[in-house]
């Protein structure tokens, strides 16, 4: 035990030592020592106050969190057979631990004695949040439950883990049994050349002759986007929509529809037990929205807005692939391909076209001085911090005088058994002991296409906007003031409001100014041409209205997925989608397309009746980068005045009174339908 990296609390994680079977042990022996020492801190007859209870109880937490964040991130990251099985075994172990603590009446009656105390008057803002929060989510918890209801909603929070983690399980694994080889050169066709030395480059690895493509996301764009070959989208587009399901070429092997129907049943079920209508009711009860109809009438506002201007988009597309290319009916392999094809007529600008001009190193260093302009921070490379895979950095983040705020991994290219998509997750949560202040440290997580031979990686614009996202989300985390982790960075934020730093800095990557920093030819460093420029601006709201309705399409079948179930007679999952679609959607997919299966933001990750956050958030970083417009993008007065207003302050504060100190009004959705193009006459086109 004593060799056992994950219980070296000092220091950054030590991944290259870290074993699948150092997990186990190591998660038991906390929860042990957690257990026996919580039972010391609430058993005193002494008033608790916070030095004797909250920051001993923080550092137990805090432990716990050093051994579990590695290991989460390894299993997302690196992922093995060994690992997965030891990530496993102590999810149920950590679920029924974080039940029990929530339902432990010592500790609930100490909150509630301190929150009822002098000394909880003369506490600042961001100790009275962590305490109210804390009572908040013992009531979450069922505190207030009799004792068999109490024991039923351990068994469903144990049951609730399990299924999470069983639809990821069964995705990545869906998406890493599929390949296929082309031998046939002419198939390539309209591929660009990029992807085809990429779809080489992993055939040789595999040991083929000919061209290899997988369903890892860069793999499965280029061919949708850009394949000629109308059978080989085709072919790719089924096998991607019906991975993890009842249809396409493993159908049933790793088929999450059982898990998705259980998943509903036990939250519905979780949601009546502590007194919600329903499992959407009782999402928001730590959100910014209050009622499951205010988030209803505001994505329905939307929809109402945006779905002219979809249909327009729509019948662009359709009238373009008819005129010049003969096609008389688009089928759903057919929009990405055609709708690139349009971007390139009208703006004779392709996504492909501008990758060379958003070379890896350009970009993150341009990232880096963006942040610098508007923060005051800087980062630095650091050599020889332990990493799991050699292509990732590590940066430290310094502030303006020259003090270290924080570090971050970054880890930006696709690769076997890492999970698919882009996220920000925490990694060490700034804490103020007796002895110190531990400064935060993220994981910045891609899935972007590497280098391939001597060149650097080549991005698209819109992975230079996922990569932009997903630093707002660091930042939020790395640049709090708040010393408490519950309500430290992105802790204690409501989910339709932690988006908000993320979407935020996506705006720069639109700006000539900004631009300028982070672009430049690969080979001869020559800056973005004034007139691709122009045309990649004059393309910004390309199919706008397409993308926001299918957003909404994803919003509004979660939302009324959580808010409508019947136990007594459950609604198909696909009958509930295909009626969204008809309100919403302007593309029918096909009958086999189980898009449900895959959606891990709903059943495996946090946004369970939380997907309409994206939007919602939308509307806050939209009004505040109109301030920004309004004193000019780099302006160091807002941009520290949203620093001191908002990333400082983490989860201590209402954001909707962080918002209003910041903008001097609550937010307005003008911004938003600017922005994406969806305002005056043609959204009543």
């Amino acid at each position: 035990m004593s060799a056992n990296p994950l219980l070296s609390h000092e220091g950054l994680p030590a991944f290259s030592e870290i074993r699948a079977d150092h997990v186990e042990p190591a998660v038991d022996k906390i929860l042990a020592e957690n257990r026996e020492r919580i039972e010391a801190l609430v058993s005193p007859s002494d008033p608790v106050s916070w030095e004797s209870f909250i920051q001993p109880l923080m550092t137990l937490e805090d432990r716990l969190e050093r051994v579990w964040s590695p290991v989460s991130h390894l299993n997302s990251v690196a992922n093995s057979d060994a690992l997965r099985a030891a990530y496993n075994n102590c999810r149920p172990k950590l679920s029924a631990y974080a039940t029990e603590l929530g339902q432990h009446t010592g500790l609930y009656a100490a909150y509630r004695q301190l929150a009822e105390s002098q000394e909880y008057a003369a506490m600042d803002a961001s100790q009275q949040k962590l305490i109210d929060d804390a009572l908040r989510d013992f009531r979450l918890s069922g505190i207030d439950l009799e004792e068999q209801a109490q024991a039923r909603f351990r068994t469903i929070m144990q049951e609730l883990t399990a299924l999470s983690a069983k639809f990821e399980e069964n995705l990545l694994d869906a998406t890493n049994a599929w390949r296929i080889v082309i031998t046939d050169e002419q198939e390539l066709s309209g591929l660009p050349a990029i992807a085809i030395e990429q779809a080489k480059v992993r055939a040789e690895a595999e040991g083929e002759s000919g061209w290899l493509f997988n369903l890892e996301f860069p793999s499965y764009l280029a061919v949708v986007t850009h394949a000629d070959h109308r059978p080989l989208r085709e072919a790719l587009y089924e096998v991607f929509v019906t991975r993890a399901s009842d249809q396409g070429p493993h159908a049933g092997r790793w088929d999450n529809g059982p898990v998705m129907s259980e998943l509903l049943a036990l939250r519905h079920e979780l949601a009546q037990l502590l007194e919600f209508d329903d499992y959407a009711d009782r999402s928001l009860a730590t959100k910014m929205a209050t009622t499951p109809e205010q988030v209803l009438e505001f994505l329905n506002d939307l929809a109402r807005r945006s779905l002219p201007v979809a249909r327009r988009d729509y019948r662009e597309i359709e009238h373009f692939a008819r005129e010049h290319y003969g096609l008389e009916a688009l089928a759903a392999w057919d929009i990405a391909y055609y709708a690139e094809k349009l971007r390139k007529h009208k703006f004779d600008i392709s996504q492909e076209e501008l990758k060379p001009y958003f070379p890896e190193p350009r970009v993150v260093a341009g990232l880096f001085q963006v942040v610098e302009r508007l923060y005051g921070m800087r980062l630095i490379p650091v050599e020889g911090v332990d990493v799991w895979h050699p292509a990732v950095r590590y940066y430290r983040v310094l502030g303006q005088a020259g003090d270290l705020r924080g570090g971050v991994y970054v880890d930006l290219y696709a690769r076997p058994r890492k999970r698919g998509g882009a996220w920000m997750d925490e990694c060490v949560r700034r804490f103020r002991t007796r002895e110190s202040v531990r400064l935060p440290v993220a994981f910045v997580t891609c899935n972007f296409s590497s280098p391939v031979g001597d060149d650097p990686a080549l991005f698209s614009h819109e992975e230079v906007l996922t990569l932009f996202h997903e630093f707002g989300h660091a930042l939020h985390h790395l640049l709090t003031r708040v010393d408490h982790p519950p309500v430290a960075g992105i802790s204690g934020v409501p989910w339709d409001a932690v988006e908000l730093p993320s979407q935020l800095m996506e705006n720069w990557c639109w700006e000539e100014e900004a631009l300028g920093l982070l672009s430049g030819h690969y080979q001869s460093g020559e800056p973005l041409p004034p007139e691709l420029l122009e045309r990649m601006k004059a393309a910004r709201n390309f199919q706008s209205g397409m993308q926001m309705v299918r957003q909404l399409e994803f919003a509004l079948f979660d939302f009324r997925l959580h808010h409508e179930y019947d136990p007594a007679q459950p609604t198909p999952i696909y009958d509930l989608l295909n009626e969204v679609r008809s309100q919403v959607a302007v593309v029918t997919p096909p009958s086999y397309n189980r898009f449900a299966h895959g959606f891990a933001h709903i059943f495996a990750g946090g946004y369970a009746a939380g997907y309409y956050s994206y939007k919602w958030a939308e509307v806050l970083s939209s009004d505040v980068f109109s301030a920004f417009e309004e004193r000019g993008i780099f302006d160091q007065a807002t941009g520290r005045r949203f620093l001191s207003s908002i990333l400082e302050k983490g989860g201590s504060r209402d954001p909707l009174e962080l918002f209003v100190d910041f903008r001097g009004r609550e937010p307005q959705i003008d911004a938003l339908l600017r922005h994406s193009g969806i305002v005056g006459e043609e959204a009543a086109a």
